[in-house]
């Protein structure tokens, strides 16, 4: 057969059907193709339809964050607001019922197909998202969601989620709810690959064919594979410093107290030896740190979201509360009158270990979707290994609790032990670095903000005709001369 000799489609749908046929690699390739190309291969052939719809793991994971008409048109309302793409609203018309009208549609759609009961990681990053169509995705029986990311979404009431969350996981809930487990809710969206440039052919295949299909599939790999050599360091456990780009709502605390075991988040408490929540809790005088001018105080909550990763303090290598390490447990194993593990303590993991994005691919349990890289699934089975190299651990901080003692610029921080505070010496109680030394960081640039020595040595300059100082990186174009 010459080179450029295309096989018949035919024989093309064959070999494709029985290359799907086989329940593994249907599994494990679906997750990678889009919702529009999943249906276009459905509508192929009777053949095809009943293989798509008739296995549950092709649409156990669905991503709409991409489907156009998930998206909620703002243009669509005039300036009255009294239409919906040229369709008159009715008065009786809620704000829930406009706002997520697009993705109600759609679960309409997927009921209507039998398919809304096999999808158990939702993906809704970017679209307009109420606080009712939670709460429906909580309670409905149709729904078997059970990993939900509503990252950076529109028109979502973060009081009232927090309400409904809150009540899906009190103490009276009914036996085996909330089905949801884990919820995406804080940090960014997952960058979009870029688009593949279309390949020339001298025969286009039609979008709905077979051929159609595989090639959308093989653009799909390629883009995944793009993606994942430049994929960012992971979060949490590689990624040191902040890990989200905009400041959490406070009131988020209360939520993440009262979904703890129940409801895992892609973050966690902060376990500072100033939350009542951390096992270092008395361990360290808050007065003292307060006398020595640091910010713990009475205005610091009991419990707080932790927006940082830290690593060892750079006095100690360690903190009060120790590292949160994946593969070992910080409290005491439960067991009952057989000596088997409690279910207690299974679920103890929910609120320590933070969701890593993106959601997982292949599996919808948390332990996939907490696994950091390189490390075995069933995390316990990691105290089979040895040494700390092999082990992931972070220390979660919220920015209270490292407000006086964090690098930003390289990510260092001292620990309340190895560093109390400004004016340590003349409290007369502790001291802090070397009894009485400076601070260990300073703000010499108000947008570099808090740097230790050695980040401050490398950025800023002194100018040596009027004496001022400048930034390296934030005063473009200044010299040693001018200094402007």
């Amino acid at each position: 057969m010459a080179r450029d000799q295309v096989l018949p489609s035919e024989i093309q749908e064959t070999a494709l059907l029985q290359l799907l046929a086989n329940s593994l690699v249907l599994s494990q390739t679906a997750p990678y193709l889009s919702c529009y190309d999943v249906l276009n291969l459905a509508a192929t052939s009777r053949a095809f339809r009943f293989l798509i719809y008739h296995t549950p793991q092709v649409f156990r994971r669905l991503d709409l964050g991409n489907v156009k008409t998930a998206q909620f048109d703002s243009d669509a309302v005039d300036r009255g607001g009294q239409t919906w793409r040229n369709v008159q609203l009715d008065e009786t018309l809620t704000e829930d019922d406009f706002y997520s009208r697009p993705l109600r549609g759609i679960f309409f759609n997927l009921r209507r197909h039998d398919i809304l009961r096999d999808v158990q990681v939702l993906t809704l990053d970017g679209l307009s998202v109420t606080a009712e169509l939670i709460h429906d995705i909580l309670i409905d029986p149709a729904f078997s969601v059970r990993i939900l990311s509503i990252r950076d979404v529109k028109n979502l009431n973060e009081r009232k989620l927090q309400k409904t969350l809150q009540y899906a996981c009190r103490e009276s809930r009914p036996e085996g709810t909330p089905r949801l487990k884990g919820l995406y809710v804080f940090g960014p969206k997952d960058p979009v690959p870029e688009a593949a440039p279309p390949q020339e052919s001298s025969r286009s295949p039609s979008p709905t064919s077979p051929a159609a299909v595989a090639a959308a599939w093989n653009t799909r790999s390629q883009q995944t594979l793009t993606a994942s050599l430049i994929e960012e360091p992971e979060a949490w456990y590689s990624r040191r410093g902040s890990q989200f780009p905009c400041r959490i709502n406070p009131d988020w605390a209360s939520t993440l107290v009262a979904c703890d075991g129940i409801i895992a988040f892609d973050s966690v408490l902060c376990t500072s030896p100033r939350h009542i929540n951390s096992l270092a809790w008395g361990k360290v005088n808050l007065d003292v740190l307060k006398a020595a001018g640091s910010p713990a105080s009475a205005l610091i909550p009991h419990f707080n979201v932790a927006t940082h990763s830290l690593g060892g303090c750079e006095g100690c290598g360690s903190a009060p509360e120790g590292f949160t390490v994946w593969g070992e447990d910080n409290y005491p194993e439960e067991r009952d009158t057989e000596g088997r593990r409690s279910s207690h303590t299974s679920m103890a993991d929910i609120g320590r270990f933070p969701l890593l994005p993106p959601p997982p691919m292949h599996s919808s349990t948390l332990s996939a979707a907490m696994c950091p890289t390189g490390q075995a699934v069933r995390h316990r089975l990691s105290y089979l290994r040895k040494g700390n190299q092999s082990k992931a651990r972070f220390i979660p901080r919220c920015f209270d609790c490292i407000r006086d003692r964090y690098c930003a610029g390289c990510n260092k921080w001292w620990c309340e032990t190895c560093y109390v505070g400004a004016f340590a010496g003349s409290s007369g109680g502790h001291a802090g670095l070397n009894s009485g030394d400076h601070p260990p960081v300073l703000k010499s640039c108000w947008e570099c903000g808090m740097n230790c020595k050695d980040c401050i040595e490398s950025t800023q300059r002194m100018c040596t005709r009027c004496g001022g100082g400048y930034c390296l990186i934030h005063n473009e174009g200044s010299d040693m001369i001018s200094g402007v």
